[in-house]
């Protein structure tokens, strides 16, 4: 049988949401509970700017129903990315190395593995109640295809102590024609999902190609907007970046891909991170129900 495309938003707090989505006045705690009488998954993007506490956890999980999905995105010196010292518990800063911009890089594995751990016993609140789903693995653009970091991969997924890695590419590289079947097949051995990401028709370094693949039991779509102009731009918010409404011919060219994907996989799910709006309209919701109308109308199962 085919698998139904459960339909989310990257975040249910972002401004977009809170300023044109939600009803005027819903206090912060009444969000989630809002949010999942319309989806039944989200994907957690604050855990990637900072560890989160097992008490914030436990409110996500205590908070949306059973059969509710939560992914979580990975702490972001998880995934190679530099980060503040103040975005980790003061227990976990210690003696880790530092660059020029005062910023935690480059840590040792023993300690690297220290944070992961930190990681997964904070999200224990959601596996208990068998709530969540996977651990999205943005990777940072600068980090091009190398044996460095196919290793890296496997190393992360052993001290995920067995919750599924979602890996999403942001690196040209890795989608170079010759080099992609290795990519999947890797990905395939170990048992790492590949995201498929939907993103500007731009060819730059930082830029990942629109390729629909599964991997794992479970297949992931991004929905990162088009918006060409405000991709590489160096000012403003990340909402300005992905400041984008799909139209119905741009979202009507994802139901054969995830047809497939629906009959490959054993759970397919697509999120909207285009975190902005326009004219008053919260663009992703937008986006998330016109995806889940064109769906409908072509027989596909929507969960």
């Amino acid at each position: 049988m085919a698998a139904p495309v459960r339909i989310g938003i990257c975040s249910f707090a972002d401004d977009a949401l809170v300023n044109h989505w939600y009803p005027p006045g819903t206090p912060p705690k009444a969000r989630l509970p809002l949010y999942a009488e319309s989806f039944s998954t989200v994907e957690i993007d604050s855990t990637f700017y900072g560890m989160p506490a097992r008490s914030t956890v436990q409110g996500w999980a205590d908070r949306v129903p059973d059969g509710f999905v939560v992914h979580v995105k990975a702490f972001g010196l998880m995934t190679r990315h530099p980060v503040q010292p103040n975005r980790l518990p003061p227990e976990l800063r210690e003696g880790l190395p530092l660059d020029a911009r005062g910023r935690i890089d480059r840590p040792s594995p023993e300690q690297r593995a220290t944070v992961f751990a930190a990681f997964v016993d904070a999200l224990e609140p959601l596996r208990s109640q068998g709530k969540l789903g996977g651990i999205l693995f943005q990777l940072p653009p600068y980090l091009d295809r190398k044996p460095a970091v196919f290793d890296y991969l496997v190393w992360a997924r052993e001290q995920l102590a067995g919750l599924p890695v979602l890996v999403e590419f942001r690196n040209r590289s890795w989608f170079d024609e010759r080099a992609f079947p290795e990519v999947l097949r890797f990905l395939e051995e170990h048992d790492l999902a590949y995201v498929s990401v939907d993103a500007p028709h731009l060819d730059a370094a930082n830029v990942p190609r629109t390729i629909v693949a599964a991997t794992s039991p479970l297949a992931y779509v991004r929905f990162h907007g088009r918006n060409a102009l405000t991709w590489n731009t160096n000012r403003g918010s990340p909402a300005e970046r992905f400041d984008y409404l799909y139209g119905r011919d741009e979202l009507h060219e994802w139901v054969a891909p995830l047809r497939e994907l629906s009959g490959e996989a054993e759970e397919v799910y697509a999120f909207f991170n285009n975190n902005n709006q326009t004219d008053g309209v919260a663009q992703a919701p937008a986006g998330a129900a016109l995806l889940h109308e064109l769906l409908e109308d072509d027989g596909i199962p929507v969960g």
